[in-house]
């Protein structure tokens, strides 16, 4: 999770919004997005795509076994 924590601040920082704008676009309380951004919490589905939807970004994901990928 604090890989997708740092992914989101880079991009926030990249468009230039404080985490309170982010906050107010996504309807995620701003101490929510500072533990995201952190690290410090896990994130649910809703507030992540909620997060993704105001910087644009979409979320991939790639499911693997011990030997690789699928």
């Amino acid at each position: 999770m604090k890989q997708i924590g740092i992914q989101i601040r880079q991009r926030r920082k990249m468009l230039g919004i404080n985490q309170q704008t982010l906050a107010d676009l996504a309807q995620i309380s701003i101490n929510t997005i500072t533990k995201i951004e952190n690290g410090e919490i896990n994130i649910n589905f809703q507030k992540l795509y909620a997060i993704l939807e105001v910087l644009g970004l979409e979320l991939s994901l790639k499911i693997k076994n011990k030997e690789g990928y699928l």
